[in-house]
């Protein structure tokens, strides 16, 4: 039986999660709008019950829909789950397709937003913008200690050339890098367009001054970067990570980046991020020992998964989640459903 879909419940919600839904939800035609309930709470297995009386849950990076979860979802007949976002590893696909609740996501929201953030912090860390701001702030104008590199003719290893792997190759086509990538499923526009030039994973952490992530986080994935790998790149070798979290064992990165052998390392995403990001924390204490400690290197930025997070990006995550839900109602395959 086809699932309908009219209420819809919303965790971990913002402020501008409310506005950009609530404004394209009144655009569309009056038999198509939804009605919405917004949460702060995070999904997990302790607010699961929160969905009662809904057709839909809406999540986000740092929900948790496990096993348990789903079974509690399906229990109070909820029949979608609606991803706000391009990854779905944080939901148990075997049991969702077991109780026949459908998972819809947003597969491309604004890969040129996620390009642009890795970028940002690449000549953040290079150029030491970070510091220099600190500095001029405080009325020292000294520039000891802030010099950096060309990105011109150095080369760059993009992990994944997917939409967003393309765009920030792109970019870096445009600064005259010498670009080389990896991914299982190779992208004509990569070869054709952007003159990347596709080599094993290996050939990537021998050859490349600075590698970014751009993959989702699978078991094959998981840990990638990690102590072995992190022994064949260069020394000084600057590391971007804008995907997941886990994608980087933070053990393993600390270590290195005390030997030196990461010259640089910028983080958009945490493995442990659900503890603390889209938080205001200022006034507690630190808990996560790992976190802490990359918080005391001169040479790593850590922003809290705002990569996304421009206007174009929440325009279009509003407007493709509800669409998504509008084909549901429609009867038709919904082409962003996660089979």
């Amino acid at each position: 039986m086809q699932p309908s879909v009219k209420n819809i419940v919303f965790f971990s919600t913002k402020n501008y999660d409310i506005k950009f839904f609530s404004a394209y939800n009144a655009s569309l035609p009056p038999e198509s709008q939804f009605s919405f309930t917004f949460l702060d709470e995070r999904l997990d297995e302790t607010t699961a019950k929160m969905t009662a009386g809904f057709d839909a849950v809406c999540i986000f990076v740092n929900d948790s829909c496990t096993a348990p979860v789903i079974e509690t979802l399906h229990s109070l007949k909820v029949n979608v789950i609606a991803l706000r976002c391009a990854g779905f590893n944080n939901v148990d696909l075997k049991k969702s397709k077991e109780l026949g609740l459908k998972v819809v996501r947003v597969p491309a929201y604004s890969p040129y937003a996620v390009a642009e953030h890795a970028m940002a912090l690449f000549l953040a860390l290079n150029r030491k913008t970070h510091k220099a701001y600190n500095r001029v702030k405080e009325g020292n104008f000294d520039i000891n200690g802030l010099y950096g590199f060309n990105f011109y003719k150095k080369t760059v290893g993009i992990i994944g050339t997917g939409k967003i792997g393309c765009c920030f190759a792109n970019i870096c086509k445009g600064f005259g890098m010498n670009i080389i990538g990896y991914d299982p499923y190779p992208n004509k526009f990569f070869i054709d367009e952007i003159q990347g030039k596709y080599v094993s994973l290996d050939e990537i952490w021998a050859q490349a001054d600075l590698i970014s992530l751009h993959v989702p986080l699978m078991p094959e994935t998981k840990y990638m970067i990690n102590g072995a790998s992190l022994d064949k790149m260069k020394n000084g070798v600057y590391i971007v990570n804008t995907s997941r979290g886990a994608l980087l064992n933070t053990k393993e990165a600390i270590e290195r980046l005390k030997n030196k052998k990461i010259g640089g390392l910028a983080i958009d995403v945490y493995e442990q991020e659900e503890k603390f990001f889209f938080k205001d924390l200022s006034q507690e204490i630190n808990t996560d020992d790992d976190l802490a400690r990359l918080l005391t290197f001169h040479n790593v930025i850590v922003t809290g998964h705002q990569a996304f997070f421009t206007k174009e990006a929440l325009t279009a995550i509003s407007e493709v989640t509800l669409n998504n839900l509008v084909e549901i109602n429609r009867g038709g395959e919904c082409k962003n459903e996660v089979k």
